[in-house]
């Protein structure tokens, strides 16, 4: 497995540096934009998931 990851970041065929930085500003992007929906619904996730985990234990 060590060895995959070492010719994987060896391997210079495909994708770039430059398309990984850009690729990595847009969903930064879209994180700071999104920032307060992410955080809501994150939010209403774990309080549904403690709800049904207290159903779980009663």
């Amino acid at each position: 497995m060590l060895e995959f990851w070492k010719d994987f970041m060896e391997n210079e065929d495909g994708v770039g540096v430059v398309e990984i930085v850009l690729v990595l500003v847009v969903l930064i992007g879209l994180v700071l934009i999104f920032k307060g929906n992410i955080s809501k619904l994150m939010n209403n996730i774990f309080k549904e998931i403690n709800k049904k985990s207290k159903e779980v234990y009663n």
